[in-house]
């Protein structure tokens, strides 16, 4: 589902998530963040607490917006995400936050996102198109 250009895109530029709850939109930037080998987004939490709310409600669903602010090349992401407190990846986030912020702060475990729907946002003709 996610071709060459957006997992480039996704492993060199911040992403946000988007959620909401009862009406009220919630837009976070994400700085710890990687794309799993089989295609997922993973997305260390360390600030995420309205998120997680929101995907409780809403049966995890989720939405990732990534671009380049430059060429102005993006994507928009439909998924469903699941939370994860042990494993390999909430390891490594924890190893990363740790790490930034010299032990001052670490990842309490991590948002696994399937995606469903790839939405091109770049401007020109294939803006809107569906991957």
């Amino acid at each position: 589902m996610l071709n060459e250009n957006v997992k480039k895109l996704l492993d060199t530029s911040m992403w946000d998530l988007a959620t909401q709850c009862n009406g009220e939109p919630n837009v976070v930037p994400v700085a710890f963040k990687m794309v799993t080998q089989d295609g997922k987004l993973a997305i260390g939490d360390v600030f995420l607490e309205t998120t997680l709310q929101n995907l409780k409600v809403n049966d995890g669903k989720i939405a990732v917006s990534v671009y380049d602010a430059k060429t102005l090349e993006g994507y928009q992401i439909k998924g469903t995400a699941e939370y994860l407190t042990e494993g390999d990846i909430v390891s490594s986030f924890q190893t990363m936050v740790e790490k930034t912020f010299n032990g001052a702060a670490t990842a309490k475990g991590a948002l696994l996102i399937t995606p469903e729907k790839v939405i091109v946002t770049t401007p020109g003709t294939d803006n809107k198109k569906t991957l």
